[in-house]
C-alpha cells in the first residue's frame, strides 16, 4: 500500500510539472497572437500582463492568506529592486516574441542558463567547471544559430530581434540569481511574485510614458496604454495571459513541488520550449530552419548538462520557467 502511494504521488506530481510546461509554454503563444492580431506595442502588453497578474493574484491570497501580505520595510525593499528586474526582464522578453516568434524568443531566453553560469564565475567566484565550460558553450553556440546571427544579412534585416533575444536570457539569468537571494531571505514564493510584478507594473508604466516612444516598442502617446479601447476579445486574452501561464502556470509547478524533489520537477519544466514549438507550428505556423532545430538542442543540452551538474553537486541550480514571469521555483521561490 505503501508503495502504491508513493507511485501515485510521484505520477501526479510528474502530471503536475507536465502541465505547468504546457501551459507556461502558452505565454510567448498568447503575446504573439496579441502582436499579430492587434499590433499591441510590446511594453504596453507587458504593463497590462503585469496589472492582470496582480489584480488575479492579490484577491486569492488575501482572503485564503491575508498574512502572507505583510512584509517588512526591508524586504519590500529587496522587492522592490526585484520588480524593476522582472520590468526589464519583461520589456526585453516580450519585444522578443514580437520581433523572433514565439518559439524562437522562448527558445534564446535559455541562454540564460549559460549567463547564469558565467555571472557565477564572474562575480561570485564559483568554480568553472568544465561542465559549466561546455555548458556555456553550448548555450551560446545554439543561441547564434537559432537567433539567425550566423547568416550576414540578419544583422540589416532583424539586428534590433538578435540584441533582444540576447538580452532577454542575460536579464532573466540576473533576475533569477536575485530571486534565490530572496529566496533565501525566507520570503513567501507568492508573496515574491505578487509585489515583483506590481511594482514591475509601475516601472513598465514610466517606461511607456517616456515621451515620444523613444524606448522601443512602448506606447508613443500615453493614450495608446489603451490600445486594445473597446476590443474585448483584445482585453479577453490578456487577462487569460496573466491567469493561465502566469498564475496557474506558476502554481503547478508549485504543486509539483509537494510530490517530486526540485531537481526533478525543473528538469521536467525544461520541456516548455518543446512545447511552445510545436504549438506554435500549427497555431501561428512558425517553422524552424535545421540550423534553428540543432541550435535549440544545443541550448537545451546545455541546460541539462548545467543541471545533471549542480544536482550531482548537491547546488541549486536556476528554475528555467517562463521567461516572462517571477520564477515559481528555486530562484524564484
Amino acid at each position: 500500500m505503501q508503495q502504491q502511494t508513493g507511485g501515485s504521488e510521484k505520477l501526479n506530481g510528474y502530471l503536475l510539472a507536465l502541465g505547468s510546461a504546457a501551459v507556461l509554454s502558452l505565454t510567448a503563444i498568447i503575446i504573439r497572437h496579441l502582436t499579430l492580431v492587434y499590433g499591441v506595442p510590446a511594453l504596453v502588453l507587458a504593463f497590462w500582463r503585469d496589472v492582470f497578474s496582480v489584480a488575479t493574484l492579490l484577491p486569492v491570497l488575501a482572503w485564503f492568506r491575508p498574512y502572507l501580505l505583510r512584509v517588512s520595510r526591508r524586504e519590500l525593499r529587496h522587492l522592490f529592486f526585484y520588480g524593476l528586474l522582472l520590468s526589464i526582464f519583461n520589456a526585453f522578453w516580450t519585444i522578443s516574441v514580437a520581433m523572433n516568434g514565439a518559439a524562437v524568443a522562448t527558445v534564446l531566453v535559455y541562454c540564460s542558463t549559460g549567463f547564469s553560469a558565467l555571472i557565477g564565475w564572474w562575480f561570485l567566484k564559483e568554480t568553472f567547471s568544465a561542465a559549466r565550460f561546455f555548458a556555456v558553450v553550448f548555450c551560446m553556440a545554439g543561441c547564434v544559430m537559432v537567433s539567425g546571427a550566423t547568416d550576414a544579412s540578419t544583422w540589416s534585416t532583424n539586428l534590433l530581434g538578435i540584441f533582444t533575444g540576447a538580452f532577454s536570457g542575460l536579464s532573466y539569468a540576473v533576475y533569477g540569481m536575485v530571486g534565490s537571494s530572496i529566496a533565501r531571505r525566507g520570503i513567501n514564493a507568492w508573496v515574491a511574485v505578487l509585489y515583483s510584478f506590481a511594482f514591475a507594473s509601475v516601472f513598465l508604466l514610466l517606461f511607456n510614458l517616456v515621451p515620444g516612444g523613444l524606448i522601443p516598442g512602448s506606447a508613443v502617446t500615453p493614450s495608446d496604454i489603451f490600445w486594445l479601447g473597446k476590443a474585448l476579445s483584445g482585453w479577453g486574452w490578456l487577462f487569460l495571459l496573466a491567469a493561465g501561464p502566469t498564475v496557474l502556470g506558476f502554481g503547478l509547478c508549485n504543486m509539483s513541488l509537494s510530490y517530486l524533489p526540485f531537481s526533478i520537477v525543473n528538469l521536467i519544466v525544461t520541456l516548455e520550449p518543446v512545447f511552445t514549438a510545436i504549438i506554435a507550428y500549427f497555431a501561428l505556423n512558425e517553422r524552424f530552419s535545421n540550423l534553428q532545430f540543432f541550435g535549440s538542442a544545443a541550448i537545451l543540452a546545455g541546460v541539462l548538462l548545467l543541471q545533471r551538474h549542480d544536482s550531482s553537486t548537491k547546488a541549486t541550480s536556476p528554475a528555467h520557467i517562463d521567461a516572462q514571469a517571477a520564477p515559481a521555483i528555486s530562484r524564484n521561490n
